[in-house]
């Protein structure tokens, strides 16, 4: 229930996530829906809390970008980064560690350290070519901190491929499945970004995407 209610009523979501983990307390998924639903809801003490036993329960490390995100909403950027450092990043799934670059550079962008905010989000993932699930939300936070250091015009083309990026995810919803969707880009001049090597050339409407 906590499942199908989350994305349209996550208080409710966070009750029945509440009744499951008083009845299964040592069941990791259990304790991982009260610390999603906590987050949710705003409540970042309780889900940091509830994150922390998910992890000692499961030995995963992959709501570690959560745990990060609640140290940011208890205004401690610095135990943020900490956590963060704390993971072997290359023991996580890939769109896990997209998640922690974007929650790292959070905290950066907290601390006030935009440069290093920047460098944060520059891996691999950083592909305007193709899009995955995750690259909507890599690409906008990367124009975001371009934005802030003043960027403008890489920033808006930034934010025009994650658009790109996520109508193309949208359009394959229902479709064969796959995991990756690669999208050519042909008509607009250059943009000047060292973010990525081999990139695409920014495209105009009508991207074609495969």
């Amino acid at each position: 229930m906590a499942a199908r209610l989350i994305d349209e009523d996550p208080e409710l979501a966070h009750k029945h996530a509440q009744a499951a983990a008083r009845r299964g307390g040592r069941i990791a998924v259990a304790r991982e829906t009260l610390g999603i639903t906590a987050y949710l809801t705003g409540d970042f003490a309780l889900a940091l809390r509830e994150l922390r036993t998910h992890r000692r329960i499961s030995g995963s490390n992959e709501q570690v970008p959560l745990m990060v995100d609640c140290e940011r909403g208890l205004g401690r950027p610095e135990k943020a980064l900490e956590l963060g450092r704390s993971v072997d990043r290359s023991e996580l799934s890939v769109g896990t560690r997209v998640e922690l670059a974007i929650a790292m550079s959070g905290a950066r962008l907290d601390l006030g350290q935009t440069e290093a905010a920047l460098r944060e989000l520059e891996i691999p993932q950083l592909d305007p070519s193709t899009a995955y699930s995750f690259s909507p939300a890599l690409f906008d936070s990367y124009a975001v901190v371009l934005a802030e250091l003043g960027r403008e015009s890489e920033a808006a083309e930034w934010g025009r491929r994650a658009d790109i990026a996520a109508q193309a995810i949208a359009e394959a919803e229902g479709g064969a499945g796959d995991d990756e969707i690669e999208v050519i880009e042909e008509g607009l001049d250059d943009v000047d970004d060292d973010a990525t090597e081999g990139e695409a050339t920014p495209g105009e409407e009508g991207d074609d995407v495969r």
